[in-house]
């Protein structure tokens, strides 16, 4: 997985090995932490398998998810570069197995490696990018549109690299990311494949127009029928 990372693959041979004898692997079951708000930052965290979400949680219980992160993809980088204490929990959505890299390794590479900051400068845009939608999204646009863009998003490939058109997802994860009811995320999901965007398989979706997944406005939104 680190070989085949989009950072990875920049390394000198020499990089490489010392991220290889430095990285470590663990195992995190269905609705474990990954990290908790509040603990010192030590590692640079990426998913080798399984699925993530980045979420906080107000006093009286109620929690927004803030992103998720699947196979392939990496997160810490801002609250490792400022060695500050984590901001929100990550929660395994489903068993994940998870690479940790320690933060000196980490910031040997940030001294050493032009590449690797060209990642991470890519990959904190496109963070900023992601937040920014999200915000807007919540703010502007009714549940199936939410979930839509959602979907959508899944595909920025800073974030998730070498997405398939095929999404194992479950409608329970999917309300979870888009911060909608599993009810709710099922009459989007029904919308959506009427309107010939996607297509809801047995233990996931496949996407048909992601075009068309990013400018869906939603049930409220869309032209009359001619």
């Amino acid at each position: 997985m680190l070989e085949k990372s989009i950072w990875g693959r920049n390394l000198s041979s020499l990089e490489m090995q010392k991220v290889l004898a430095e990285a470590r692997e663990r195992e995190f079951s269905a609705g474990q932490a990954i990290v908790r708000v509040g603990e010192s930052a030590e590692h640079w965290v990426g998913l080798i398998s399984g699925l993530a979400k980045m979420s906080v949680s107000s006093a009286d219980g109620r929690e927004t998810t803030l992103i998720s992160t699947a196979a392939g993809g990496w997160f810490g980088e801002g609250t490792l570069i400022k060695r500050g204490r984590w901001q929100y929990d990550a929660i395994a959505m489903r068993d994940s197995q998870v690479a940790l890299l320690p933060r000196d390794t980490f910031e040997w590479l940030r001294n050493t490696s032009i590449p690797f900051n060209h990642y991470l400068q890519n990959l904190m845009s496109a963070r900023m990018g992601s937040f920014i939608a999200l915000l807007s999204q919540d703010r502007l646009l009714d549940s199936s549109a939410r979930v839509a863009r959602c979907l959508a998003g899944l595909f920025n490939p800073e974030l998730y690299p070498e997405p398939g058109r095929y999404l194992d997802l479950r409608q329970s994860e999917l309300g979870q990311l888009a911060g909608v009811s599993r009810q709710r995320a099922n009459i989007a999901l029904q919308a959506l494949e009427a309107a010939g965007l996607i297509t809801v398989e047995r233990r996931g979706i496949s996407v048909l127009d992601l075009q068309g997944l990013r400018d869906y406005r939603g049930l409220t939104a869309q032209p009359p029928a001619r």
